[in-house]
């Protein structure tokens, strides 16, 4: 443990203001962050903490307000300027880039070089070192980035934060891409952090996550600090809830009633479906009003099967049929003229044009609907994205705005407004809730279950175990490209689930 009172905070901001235009983003929030702690921020979509961790980076300019590190006072002009301060930012949004090597990631900004020569052995071995710390030595400092998955990339981002000298490090949702191992290993490697006495920033929206790591707890709830220094074991989930939304919210997944569907006909029917080199021999259906679980390591073909089933990948054998009529493979025309759609695990960059207005988004994929001799009618894409944005409560309700103005659970809701204006009867959802917050996750799984219960056939995927058995009726457990089981949720624990992924039996 390096020599510091751990009484005395090592970073404090205090009445932190931030203004972008028509609206106030940070109204004077205070946090402090003790040497050697995790310190959770949490808040709903939209609090503020985003803003807050990018004033704290050097990417934003606060309007008023003071920085202190180990009590004195600094400017934080730019990125590069924090981190030569000790000042180390892990974004949700992964800002690797792909063409280049993970060494050269590690090390970029602050490249390993003598007299304009690069140490490229030297920036290697480091980059193999930390990657060892990680619990990962199977990732090689020369391979390209690209070739990564999601949870890869992260753990490349996670190895540049650990290649700076940092004195604090923000972790904004470090372990929404990783499986139950990976974070394991994130957590091993924040807890080594600590005894040296650097301060870690923790945001994450998994309870579970905050009560195992963190120390305290500070909450933001309209770009204002509504909550500070809370313990993080013993303050109760209701009070914390309470303080990011400003009211008592019902967070746990609404209970299902029970139905017997014994005699009704298959809606969506999966047989024997192969994705060479991903998955194999996969088998399911989905009837009218059920909701089906898929559980399975990050890489075990989980995201995958989804994408085979709405044609974004061309399976190489099976069928897949809605109704029991067969879908073109490899056609996303074909299968969302079947009545399929998929809210994917990327909901930014891969279900939404953030430029584009929230009608524009919701309409996308039913413009025949809206036109007339080859020309859009924009008054009725408006009045139809209203209504489903009135519906499902979408906020704010005003439909011209960018989509990219939308918090992450509103996105959520963007999206499945989408299917729901096109007709879909098959919902395919990837990580539905991934970095939603807890008000707007009960939302999201309210509105998933009212859409079963209007006959919908719908397909969860998610790294959340409880989550997975909460929503589902049955729940097939993929690894290694094959399902291992499938089940009633009922007849499932998690101890039950974990053993399955993890070693392809039951406990």
């Amino acid at each position: 443990m390096v020599n510091v009172d751990p009484t005395t905070p090592l970073l404090r901001m205090s009445n932190i203001v931030k203004h972008f235009p028509g609206a106030k983003a940070l109204d004077g929030v205070d946090l402090e962050v003790l040497p050697g702690e995790v310190h959770c921020l949490l808040g709903q979509n939209g609090a503020g903490k985003s803003t807050l961790i990018k004033v704290l980076s050097g990417a934003h300019q606060p309007d008023s307000g003071t920085i202190t590190l180990s009590g004195d006072e600094v400017k934080i002009s730019n990125p590069v300027a924090a981190l030569k301060i000790g000042i180390a930012t892990m974004y949700q949004e992964l800002d690797v880039v792909d063409g280049l090597s993970v060494a050269e990631n590690v090390f970029m900004g602050h490249e390993l070089a003598t007299a304009g020569v690069s140490r490229r052995r030297e920036a290697s071995k480091r980059t193999r070192e930390i990657l060892n710390q990680l619990g990962h030595p199977e990732i090689r400092p020369s391979r390209e980035v690209g070739t990564l998955s999601a949870a890869g990339k992260q753990i490349v981002s996670m190895a540049r934060a650990l290649s700076h000298n940092a004195k604090v490090i923000v972790m904004d949702e470090p372990s929404a891409v990783l499986d139950s191992e990976e974070v394991d290993n994130l957590f091993k490697v924040v807890e080594t952090l600590q005894a040296r006495g650097v301060a870690i920033i923790y945001i994450s929206h998994r309870m579970d996550e905050i009560r195992r790591i963190g120390d305290r707890i500070t909450v933001l709830k309209d770009g204002r600090s509504v909550g500070q220094n809370l313990d993080a074991q013993e303050t109760p989930t209701l009070e914390l809830i309470k303080l990011m939304t400003g009211r008592s919210v019902e967070h746990a997944i609404p209970p299902r009633v029970s139905v017997d569907r014994s005699a009704d006909a298959a809606l969506l029917e999966v047989s024997d479906l192969a994705l060479p080199g991903v998955f194999s021999g996969v088998s399911f259906h989905v009837k009218p009003g059920e909701i089906l679980g898929i559980a399975g390591l990050v890489g075990s073909g989980r995201s995958e099967i989804l994408e085979t089933l709405y044609g974004a990948r061309r399976a190489s054998h099976g069928t897949v049929t809605v109704d029991g009529k067969p879908v073109k493979r490899g056609s996303v025309p074909s299968a969302v003229a079947a009545g399929i759609g998929l809210c994917p695990e990327e909901r930014k960059s891969q279900g939404l044009i953030l430029g584009e207005p929230i009608y524009r988004n919701i309409t996308m994929s039913t413009f025949a609907r809206f036109a007339k001799s080859g020309l859009l009618n924009e008054s009725a894409e408006r009045k139809a994205a209203q209504e489903q944005a009135t519906a499902l409560d979408l906020r704010p309700v005003n439909v011209n705005r960018n989509a990219g103005t939308l918090s992450g659970g509103n996105q959520q809701k963007l999206i499945l407004a989408r299917w729901l204006v096109h007709g879909c009867r098959v919902l395919l959802l990837d990580e539905p809730t991934r970095g939603v917050d807890v008000g707007a996750r009960s939302e999201i799984y309210q509105l998933i279950t009212r859409l079963a219960e209007e006959g919908a056939a719908i397909v969860v995927v998610s790294s959340e175990i409880p989550e997975v058995l909460g929503l589902s009726d049955r729940v097939i457990v993929v690894a290694d490209g094959s399902v291992v089981t499938e089940s009633p949720a009922s007849a499932l624990t998690e101890e039950d689930v974990l053993n399955l992924v993890m070693e392809g039996s039951a406990a």
